[in-house]
């Protein structure tokens, strides 16, 4: 059952940020500003949360991205991530291969038929 509410909610969170790109690439200016009204407050709200979960404990660990036998300094994946894709804008230096946590790949990309696809 957990398994089957969890692709629920993946897909529902991939089609609304699917939807919300298609709004921003097509829409006209007024509608444009409307749905930046109404969601650029519930996106940052959103990414608030998602920061407070993973900020540093007293230990300077991520309390979300560590496990009982490996703890994961700050700033974490999720970190790294808001500052470069809200902060950088993609465009910040990348550290050096062997200070990277983990390999990066394309970003994923979902049609509404649900078809993935990595960008290259």
């Amino acid at each position: 059952m957990d398994e089957i509410l969890g692709q629920v909610l993946r897909n529902a969170v991939w089609e609304r940020l699917d939807l919300l790109t298609e709004l921003a690439n097509e829409a006209d200016a007024p509608s444009l500003l409307s749905v930046a009204r109404s969601e650029l407050p519930r996106l940052t709200e959103g990414w608030r949360a998602l920061l407070a979960a993973h900020e540093p404990d007293e230990k300077g660990n991520c309390p979300e991205c560590s496990g009982r036998w490996r703890q994961q300094k700050s700033p974490c994946s999720v970190w790294r991530a808001a500052y470069e894709h809200l902060v950088a804008g993609g465009l910040a230096p990348r550290p050096a291969r062997h200070l990277r946590s983990a390999p990066v790949t394309p970003p994923v990309t979902r049609s509404r038929r649900g078809v993935i696809a990595r960008a290259h």
